[in-house]
């Protein structure tokens, strides 16, 4: 996965809504929202890892170490309470973005 094709500012929205039911590792996270999203959206590690830092590092995020399905070990990544507000506010957003562009378009 190289670069990333996501808009500018949808990626912390993607990656807390990724880890929002099940923990997961960096990984994993990428390939939930490629195939979440029929492919369309890919995210580089280049793009990946330093978003999961920084929303770990605004507390959104708590990570602890475990083991991959293959047995690798890894970074596995949660939603913290703060975090879940955040996903609930940023979704909300996202939302009336969505609808406002929307009916721009159609006009």
């Amino acid at each position: 996965m190289a670069g990333s094709n996501i808009f500018v500012g949808t990626l912390d929205l993607l990656i807390l809504r990724a880890v929002g039911r099940d923990p997961s590792h960096g990984y994993g996270i990428g390939r939930w929202i490629q195939d979440r999203s029929s492919g369309v959206l890919e995210v580089g590690e280049g793009a990946l890892y330093p978003a999961l830092h920084r929303l770990e590092r605004k507390g959104w995020l708590a990570s602890d170490w475990g083991r991959t399905e293959t047995g690798r070990e890894a970074k596995f990544y949660s939603l913290t309470a703060e975090g879940r507000r955040q996903l609930e506010a940023d979704s909300a957003r996202w939302h009336e973005h969505a609808r406002a562009v929307t009916a721009v378009l159609q006009s």
